[in-house]
């Protein structure tokens, strides 16, 4: 017989959240073999089995919180049948013989933790399942709103309810405040849904930087033409020769690693009473997941061509999006660039990640006019926005730093010179 606990995947991680379970009781598990999914404060981590055998007992369901070192399943040796005998016994109990028997089926004072009958894997958040398990539903028979076919906690309260007769509203006494009319019996204008262990740990974090920062952010308009255009001139070969797309984040990798250079201070933070000037340029890119924000690290940028990072990119954020991230691809960076334009965002104020002195917004590329040369022409514009901590960065650092980043996007050709 073999355990299988929760591991130890890093010093600032004390639990996790069982995310999915790929194995049930009763299934043949081979040495090495990938089980069940824990999400984590900072990531989703694979846990596999030791040993090789039967999965006999699952100690933990989906949902569940569970601390590192914890047992949460059990696998013993043997080919799969030791099960077989609970599942038959198992078996009959949906099935009433005699009609007068079914009431006492349907009043089962505890729900089945249902599985997905039709032998399909549904794909459902751990919130959705565990819901799904407490009502008895079928997840395979719910049909979910995400087009990707997702099932989300919404789907799974909304399964098999008719709709709600309008009810009677109640209002409050009349006072000096506004009156409130509170539904009676209401239950379906409000979904509660818990927060899962990443989105609390990032609106913790959020507050932290907020609380504990010195927060400004300072803006700046850049004019896209001239890098749009070298954009589409070399786009074709630079496929051809590095079988990737030459977007603008490599563009603006380099013009943040030239900026850093010229103001180190933007690429510090602070250690109690001491301020740290970091010599290397490990830049975070955000990416927007389903489970929110993260932001993996792209290692010594200073030192990449344009072609590597954009690989770079391209494979962090694939592994983002896959929940395949290591707490190796998130760790450290000395700064970060979110994008928010790829949503349409005209403008925003970002927050900076972590303890890092700053972060680079990027917004939507929108045809303006502006003068150029005493003339009004039409140009593509980007606002860019740079939230800082005023305590190590002052207000002429925090200026110079963004227009060098506007100088070099808007002369793509310096920055073959400062690479």
């Amino acid at each position: 017989m073999a355990e299988i606990k929760v591991p130890e995947l890093a010093e600032s991680i004390t639990e996790g959240t069982i995310a999915q379970w790929v194995k049930k009781v009763g299934d043949r598990v081979e040495k090495g073999e990938f089980i069940v999914e824990l999400e984590t404060d900072k990531v989703n981590a694979e846990i596999i089995s030791e040993e090789a055998g039967v999965l006999t007992q699952i100690l933990a369901e989906e949902g569940d919180t569970v601390l590192v070192g914890q047992v949460i399943a059990v696998v013993e040796a043997g080919e799969g049948a030791a099960p077989a005998p609970a599942a038959k016994e198992e078996a009959p109990a949906p099935a009433a013989p005699a009609k007068e028997e079914a009431p006492k089926a349907a009043a089962a004072p505890a729900p089945v933790a249902v599985e997905e009958t039709s032998g399909e894997r549904v794909i459902a958040s751990p919130a959705a399942r565990k819901l799904a398990r407490e009502k008895g539903i079928d997840l395979a028979a719910i049909s979910p709103v995400d087009p990707q076919g997702r099932v989300r906690v919404q789907d799974v309260a909304a399964h098999g309810t008719a709709p709600a007769a309008p009810a009677q509203a109640t209002a409050a006494p009349a006072g000096n405040g506004p009156m409130i009319f509170t539904p009676a019996g209401d239950t379906d204008r409000v979904t509660v849904e818990k927060m899962s262990r990443r989105r609390q740990t990032i609106a913790k974090r959020l507050l932290e930087v907020k609380q504990s920062t010195a927060m400004l952010t300072t803006f700046n308009e850049i004019d896209m033409t001239n890098i749009m255009a070298l954009r589409k001139r070399k786009q074709e070969q630079f496929v051809k020769d590095n079988d990737i797309k030459l977007g603008f984040m490599s563009f603006f990798t380099k013009a943040v690693v030239a900026a850093l250079k010229k103001y180190p201070y933007v690429n510090a933070q602070i250690n109690g009473d001491e301020i740290h000037l970091n010599n290397f340029f490990d830049i975070g890119i955000a990416v927007s997941t389903e489970e929110g924000l993260v932001v993996p690290v792209v290692r010594d940028a200073n030192a990449k061509n344009f072609a590597e990072i954009e690989k770079n990119i391209a494979e962090l954020a694939g592994k983002a999006r896959d929940k395949k991230l290591g707490l190796n691809d998130m760790a450290g960076g000395s700064f970060t660039i979110t994008n928010g334009g790829v949503f349409g965002s005209l403008m925003s104020t970002p927050i900076m990640n972590g303890t890092q002195a700053g972060i680079l917004g990027m917004h939507s590329i929108v045809n303006r006019p502006v003068a150029v040369n005493g003339e009004v022409q039409i140009r593509p514009m980007m606002y860019v926005a740079l939230s800082y901590d005023h305590r190590i960065i002052d207000g002429k650092d925090s200026v110079g730093f963004l227009k060098t980043v506007k100088e070099m996007i808007e002369n793509p050709e310096d920055l073959l010179l400062n690479s």
